[in-house]
């Protein structure tokens, strides 16, 4: 079996030449073993650094046969830099892994991968057992993430980033979604192929900082939300229908207060709310429109997700 790693990097120049240690040092051992095929190779995808990264890959590479380096023209976002490795790369493996570069995905997962890929599953997803190393407010907003994700019927695994092994099909198969705004946690269990769960604890991130601030975090999950539902424009729809039933028992309360009841009560406060509340609402379903609306003027133009500037 032929294995290919591929991993986006971004600003990760402390630690990226310990991550590469590590990983030469377990895939020579599986080679040796013969789990591996001896042509079995790591490829890291410079998304657009600011910093060493790029110099350090390209160390790496001479070092060592086992390194491929992916240098793109500017930052394309993380989704983008991992389909554009596993794009190129997938014509040169049986099956390739993807992790980040922070050696908080644990390595060792690479041999239960590959075992589960030759008992037969096509995707096998790296799943933490916990979110005990997160601080509170972003396990709390993680949780509320999947449920929310849930609740828009969008299919994920809980838990799971983009640390997974896809096969020669699974790549193939992914290969024929074209649009450019991806969100692999959400396009990966749409391939139907067969997948399993490897369960693993996260580690502390090794050197840098986070490349997914909270700010980044809620745009990420709004992506893969406009990217997978429309349930979104549904709700706009039944919210509106209800401001119309509310407005229609409006209409009736005025007629009889005036009518029956010959009552001329004016109120400042209750005609304030209301324009507030259904303009707030206006707004907020126009917002959520323009998201849609932009998307597909995005899609439209069909432009490419990345584009490579060297390839060693």
């Amino acid at each position: 079996m032929k294995l290919g790693i591929v991993i986006p990097c971004f600003n990760e120049e402390e630690g990226l030449e310990e991550l590469n240690r590590q990983l030469q040092t377990l895939l020579q051992e599986m080679v040796a073993s013969g789990s591996i095929d001896k042509e079995s190779f790591i490829c890291y995808v410079d998304d657009g650094s600011s910093d060493n990264t790029w110099s350090v890959i390209a160390s790496c590479q001479e070092k060592s046969p086992l390194v491929k380096g992916l240098k793109l023209s500017r930052n394309f976002g993380h989704q983008n830099a991992l389909i554009a490795g596993l794009m190129q790369c997938k014509g040169d493996a049986d099956a390739l892994i993807s992790m980040d570069a922070d050696l908080q995905d644990d390595i060792s997962l690479v041999k239960d991968f590959v075992n589960k890929y030759k008992e037969g599953y096509e995707v096998v997803y790296g799943v933490r057992e916990d979110r005990s190393t997160d601080t509170k407010m972003k396990r709390n907003s993680a949780n509320f993430f999947y449920r929310f994700q849930q609740f828009m019927g969008i299919e994920t695994v809980q838990n799971h980033a983009d640390y997974r092994l896809l096969s020669a099909k699974a790549l193939n198969a992914l290969a024929e979604f074209k649009e450019i705004n991806l969100f692999l946690r959400g396009i990966v269990p749409m391939l139907g192929f067969r997948s399993c769960n490897v369960y693993y604890t996260r580690a502390e991130r090794f050197a840098g900082e986070t490349k997914y601030p909270f700010k980044k975090m809620v745009l990420f999950a709004l992506d893969g939300i406009a990217s997978f539902s429309v349930r979104p424009l549904r709700i706009i729809t039944i919210v509106g229908f209800l401001l119309f039933l509310l407005s229609l028992v409006g209409i009736v309360w005025v007629v009889i207060e005036k009518f029956m009841l010959g009552n001329t009560v004016q109120g400042w406060a209750s005609t304030m709310v209301s324009i507030y509340f259904i303009g707030g609402i206006q707004v907020m379903s126009l917002g959520i429109i323009g998201e849609y609306v932009g998307r597909s003027f995005q899609e439209s133009k069909g432009r490419p997700r990345y584009i490579i500037d060297k390839e060693i």
